[in-house]
């Protein structure tokens, strides 16, 4: 492909922050999907990662998308996303990675894709990564002016109440929270100039087994949480797992006390044979392939209170993160029940904003 920024491009990124900046910053809902860079040059279309790998094949209908709705020559940062009814669904995105052509097209039909374009860094022969954001995002409204559905621009605003606003409400539909762009900066590759303030909640969970470090037998790579459902059944929910060295020490001595069989364990499905066992289909993914999912298994009799984004179905759509331990919480009053749900919203009124 001859254009001015050619692929692999890595893509500019975004530190956390506690609370919505404000300044001289641009707005924009921050979407959950798979971050993605396009490449169009006429009818030759390459969808790169976040992590540079292709994702072309995965996508047939963006690649028919795009070269329908972008110019003919261009590179566009955007989010590919899967919308089911008034949601975005992370979960049936993830099954967009299939390895079988067959199923790859069979998916395409079933569960469309659609991208959300946030910036334009090559037009024609014009690289624009060096030019402020603010003339970028108008160059961006420009080339997509005429574009129609799954092709959509993300709405922007300059003003932080209005963003304040988003962040509220457009978890409803899915959304991620927020991200914030000084209007005056350049596209830098693999930097966080852009800051994301997403949601941040607390549960208290079960820490029903754990997982050894790297570093050795001896220490405590991450540990296992769970939540009691409506049948009194303990679901496995997610992991937390960053804690100094010190500490991943303590913990494991802390922790043998625990230590049970699988037979008594409420995770009887995860019985290891010869040190081997075959994972629940709630804990494989296109991520972990191959990686080794076995555990010690804990008498379910500690609680722990932790921080966490959202929920992608039954589970923690990110690792979560420690807060405090809860020796005043019975295990079985850790229930999914107390979890926030958030209020439904419109995303077709998202996707149609400018």
């Amino acid at each position: 492909m001859d254009l001015p920024v050619m692929p692999p491009v890595a893509p500019m990124l975004a530190k956390a922050v506690p609370s919505i900046p404000t300044g001289a910053l641009s707005y924009e809902p921050k979407w959950d999907g798979f971050r993605s860079i396009i490449f169009r040059d006429g009818d030759e279309v390459e969808i790169g990662s976040r992590n540079g790998k292709p994702m072309t094949r995965y996508f047939p209908e963006v690649v028919a998308a795009v070269k329908a709705n972008l110019p003919e020559r261009c590179v566009v940062d955007g989010e590919i996303v899967v919308v089911m009814g008034d949601r975005l669904e992370f979960e049936v995105l993830q099954q967009r990675i299939h390895p079988a052509s067959s199923r790859v097209t069979l998916l395409a039909g079933e569960t469309p894709a659609t991208f959300i374009a946030f910036d334009l860094l090559a037009l024609g022969d014009d690289d624009l990564t060096g030019m402020p954001f603010e003339q970028r995002r108008t160059r961006l409204e420009d080339a997509l002016a005429a574009a129609a559905a799954p092709i959509h621009l993300t709405p922007a605003t300059r003003d932080a109440d209005t963003a304040g606003e988003w962040f509220d409400q457009f978890e409803g539909a899915g959304l991620d929270g927020v991200i914030a762009k000084p209007i005056d900066g350049a596209y830098l590759q693999n930097k966080r100039t852009m800051f994301k303030i997403k949601h941040t909640r607390t549960a208290d969970c079960v820490v029903a087994g754990y997982r050894v470090h790297k570093s050795g037998p001896d220490a405590i790579g991450s540990l296992l949480l769970g939540l009691y459902d409506d049948e009194g059944s303990l679901a496995s929910v997610g992991v937390i797992g960053s804690f100094p060295m010190a500490r991943r020490k303590e913990l494991f001595e802390e922790l043998q006390p625990l230590v049970t069989s699988f037979d008594e364990h409420p995770w009887a499905w995860a019985k290891q044979e010869e040190g081997t066992r075959t994972p629940r289909a709630s804990e494989t993914s296109r991520w972990n392939a191959g990686k080794d999912l076995s555990f010690t298994p804990l008498r379910p009799e500690r609680v722990v209170e932790v921080r966490y984004e959202h929920m992608e179905g039954a589970r923690f759509r990110h690792m979560a993160q420690f807060g405090r331990w809860r020796p005043d919480r019975e295990p079985r009053s850790c229930t999914y029940e107390q979890l926030e749900e958030p209020v439904s919203y419109e995303l077709s009124e998202i996707l149609t904003a400018r």
